[in-house]
């Protein structure tokens, strides 16, 4: 069977400055990287590519992940969306809604929620695109390809762009990394469950669905 991989790896679009496409993506002039507007374009023109632009203006293209991530992060996704649905003051969303961050990245945490009154300012056309904050809260699951390392560097970066508290599960050490802005991470060894605490009100993860 012949499997045409232009779909998955060629891009349909870059800009014209575009020196050469990797993992990620660079250019000829290193004060002329991508912007969120182009990254925008990017993305809208190649659906079939998931991938994140970096504060430095690079893009990070991300690979499929496997069954068990996929299965994993719908659960997560499943228990926070039930909760807010039924909390109301804010919106969750999944792997695939991106968040433009006050130094420029555009990420796309695996699972994250907003209060309503700070989405309330955007129009339903802003709505349609990455939306230009930082989420209230966010979940990263580490994959089999992801270096701890950076996922957690990542973490202290939306902490620094506004996060009020983020979860990092590592389902292979079956730890929970909890950030909090002016506070050191803590670790969780092997919890059964971890509380949204005040941002979060009455919300508690269960993690017996992950280990």
């Amino acid at each position: 069977m012949n499997v045409d991989l232009t779909s998955f790896l060629v891009p349909r679009w870059l800009p014209e400055r575009t020196k050469a496409v990797k993992y990620y993506i660079s250019f000829d002039e290193d004060a002329s990287k991508m912007t969120p507007d182009e990254f925008w374009e990017f993305s809208r023109q190649n659906p079939n590519m998931r991938a994140e632009l970096t504060k430095d203006g690079e893009v990070t293209l991300m690979s499929p992940t496997g069954f068990e991530s996929s299965y994993e992060n719908s659960q997560i996704n499943f228990q926070l969306t039930s909760w807010a649905n039924k909390n109301g003051n804010g919106m969750a969303t999944e792997s695939n809604g991106g968040y433009i961050l006050p130094n420029g990245a555009t990420y796309a945490p695996d699972a994250a929620w907003t209060q309503r009154s700070r989405l309330e300012k955007f129009t339903k056309a802003e709505r349609k695109r990455f939306l230009p904050l930082c989420p209230d809260f966010v979940i990263e699951l580490l994959s089999f390809s992801d270096k701890l390392a950076e996922q957690q560097a990542k973490m202290e970066e939306y902490i620094e762009n506004g996060l009020r508290l983020g979860w990092l599960i590592d389902p292979y050490r079956n730890t929970v990394h909890i950030y909090r802005p002016g506070r050191e991470p803590e670790i969780l060894d092997s919890p059964k469950s971890v509380s949204g605490e005040d941002v979060l009100p009455g919300f508690e993860l269960d993690l017996t669905k992950i280990w």
